[in-house]
């Protein structure tokens, strides 16, 4: 009987957890909504210079204090996309979207949707799949129309 009691236990133990792991997954799934509602009440359209950027440790990074004692302490332990830039005659550093950070520019200026020291995304840049899905269509189309002067001539007068 002495296996039983440990399987008995062991599976005890694992739908514990597996009940913890669940509530606390809704518990941050609820905080992270709230947080992403914020960010979309706040945002505005800025125009910036990008001089730099780079993923680093936001301890590392020149933030106010009082902004760094509102990050929780497992996110001052991992690297953050981090940009330079200079918004209008001030240079600032900023947080930015893991999407947003492959797709700024360096050493350009663009307009960005900003809400306060975080980039949330960037106007009027198209990113790669966009561009890709650009170009089949255009070579769609292309393989529709007449390929040569002789095929046009000839669709234009039936010859």
């Amino acid at each position: 009987m002495w296996p039983w009691g440990i399987i008995f236990i062991v599976s005890i133990l694992i739908l514990v957890v597996g009940v913890v792991l669940y509530f606390l997954n809704s518990w941050a799934g609820k905080k992270a909504s709230q947080q992403n509602e914020m960010v979309a009440q706040h945002k505005q359209t800025v125009s910036i210079y990008v001089i730099d950027k780079k993923k680093d440790k936001l301890t590392n990074a020149n933030f106010p204090k009082a902004m760094t004692d509102q990050i929780p302490r497992m996110g001052r332990m991992f690297k953050m996309p981090l940009v330079k830039a200079k918004v209008g005659p001030q240079i600032m550093t900023l947080m930015c979207e893991e999407e947003t950070f492959k797709i700024l520019p360096l050493k350009k200026t663009v307009s960005v949707e900003m809400a306060g020291a975080y980039i949330v995304s960037m106007k009027g840049k198209k990113t790669k799949m966009e561009l890709a899905e650009q170009r089949k269509q255009r070579r769609k189309d292309s393989a529709e129309a007449p390929l040569t002067w002789q095929d046009k001539l000839r669709a234009r007068f039936g010859r």
